[in-house]
């Protein structure tokens, strides 16, 4: 394994992004990505329902939690990130990987505050107090569709840190210990 490498698997600090070979940034991520799909789901079952106001509700406070992860999620990240050396394949897909997560993150949390704040609330049908009595509007619905396409392309980049560059994965000496009988 050469130096650089090596040094790429192993973390700035283990405390704050994970021990050798069982990096947090993984685990985190399944927040904001299962959040988001959640609310699409939401989402588009609002167009649907009778009574969709609980759905467009429920979406909105979906990406205000996949906010929350996200950031949570991007600290870990970031000390990946000053893992890999600079100037490699796998640090430019890392600040690639870096970008577009925190467009995504921007995009979702501005549908957060159009849903707020918005006409109705974000909603085609708003009550006078402004909560979610109607299915989500055209706009905050096309913003989240395509920041989840976005989070598409972004996890792609992610398992391309992962499996094809081996960032925070453990060297193979350390996997094989899984295999021994």
């Amino acid at each position: 394994m050469t130096g650089e490498l090596h040094e790429a698997k192993r973390p700035v600090s283990a405390v704050l992004a994970g021990p050798y070979g069982h990096p947090f940034h993984p685990m985190l991520v399944a927040v904001p990505i299962g959040a988001w799909v959640a609310s699409m789901v939401f989402d588009l079952a609002s167009r649907f329902a009778p009574d969709p106001g609980f759905l467009a509700e429920g979406s909105k406070w979906l990406i205000a939690i996949g906010v929350l992860g996200a950031l949570a999620a991007a600290m870990a990240g970031f000390l990946d990130l000053f893992a890999i050396p600079a100037g490699t394949p796998a640090f430019r897909t890392g600040l690639l990987h870096m970008g577009l997560n925190l467009v995504i993150t921007a995009a979702y949390a501005a549908g957060f505050l159009w849903r707020q704040t918005g006409p109705a609330a974000g909603t085609s049908a708003g009550t006078a107090a402004g909560t979610a009595a109607g299915e989500v509007a055209l706009g905050p619905l096309l913003l989240s569709a395509g920041s989840l396409a976005l989070l598409v392309v972004s996890g792609y980049l992610g398992g391309k840190l992962a499996y094809r560059y081996g960032v925070r994965v453990a060297d193979e000496a350390t996997q094989a210990g899984g295999f021994r009988r």
